[in-house]
């Protein structure tokens, strides 16, 4: 599994902690070994010049996900196929703010927002009701396991 971790946001991430934990959460969805995912950390002026490009929508935000071969989560019968999962960028600049918030600090915000971005790789989303409690759910889960591990 190739899992790359740039930080290029100024906040000295621990690069090797989400790595880890990309690699942890790829294994629960039985994603292919050799699969390849791509995680950059950047300003709040770059995640917004991102969302404004490719989501046609204003202002930073705090997490994209860019799948590349539409990889789905493996199933536990099947042999996973092979590719390149994707790309996500973080901005840890609104995670600290985000995490404050939610009174769980900058580390547990920026392990949700990995996950979530995985997930969005994956081809989860939270538009619909249902969407959104299955995806929410599955991210609960996969950080509670990550956290008990």
């Amino acid at each position: 599994m190739s899992i790359e971790v740039l930080d290029e946001s100024g906040h000295g991430l621990d690069v090797q902690h989400l790595a880890q934990l990309s690699r942890f959460v790829m294994d629960r969805m039985r994603v292919h070994p050799m699969a390849e995912l791509c995680i950059k950390a950047v300003d709040e002026a770059t995640i917004a010049e991102l969302n404004e490009t490719w989501m046609e929508k204003e202002g930073p935000t705090d997490v994209l996900a860019f799948p590349m071969d539409e990889l789905r989560p493996g199933l536990v019968d099947e042999e996973p196929e092979e590719g390149v999962l994707g790309d996500l960028v973080l901005c840890p600049d609104i995670a600290v703010k985000q995490g404050e918030a939610a009174g769980h600090g900058t580390l547990a915000e920026i392990e949700l927002l990995t996950v979530h971005g995985i997930l969005h790789l994956l081809g989860y989303d939270h538009y619909e009701p249902e969407e959104h409690k299955e995806m929410f759910g599955l991210q609960d889960e996969l950080l509670a396991a990550w956290r008990a591990r």
